[in-house]
């Protein structure tokens, strides 16, 4: 049948590791999502999960394929994920603060994540998740004693001499 179409026959191992490999990241990548999403913050679960299944799959298939270097795959989803996290920043004048800086660091994480996943370092993956999830969740706890949530005025700052 799929000669017919002039298709090669699937190949159900490697599609079963794939599909594997997708899930995966997608999995991991919604630990990260969730905890984002109920914070109310920018990039939630969909994003998450879509990063790392880009990540992926643009890692798993040229590996199987053995169409590109793995330094070639990095170049291409840091560069990707670097617009996307561009994006996420803000820098909001009125206020002389930059937002998103987490944000991004989060999507940029999570592409690392679906790297791992989509070259087969399962436990790797799975490693870099727990270790985000800390980063972001408890450890935001721990850090909000030390905001300031009136951070002093341009005029109250030490001045800096050239």
């Amino acid at each position: 049948m799929w000669e017919q179409l002039g298709i090669a026959s699937p190949d159900w191992a490697q599609l079963g590791q794939l599909s594997v490999r997708l899930v995966v990241a997608c999995g991991l990548a919604a630990v990260l999502g969730l905890e984002r999403e109920a914070r109310g913050r920018q990039a939630g679960l969909r994003t998450h999960m879509l990063v790392a299944l880009g990540s992926a799959l643009f890692t798993a298939i040229p590996l199987q394929s053995g169409a590109a270097s793995v330094g070639e795959i990095v170049k291409g989803i840091t560069a990707g994920i670097g617009f996307l996290g561009a994006g996420a920043i803000l820098k909001q004048e009125s206020e002389k603060r930059i937002s998103g800086i987490t944000t991004a660091a989060g999507i940029w994480t999570t592409a690392g994540i679906g790297f791992a996943a989509g070259a087969g370092f399962i436990g790797s993956a799975i490693v870099a998740t727990v270790l985000a999830w800390l980063i972001l969740y408890p450890l935001d706890g721990l850090a909000e004693p030390l905001r300031d949530e009136n951070p002093p005025s341009e005029e109250s700052k030490p001045k800096q001499h050239a």
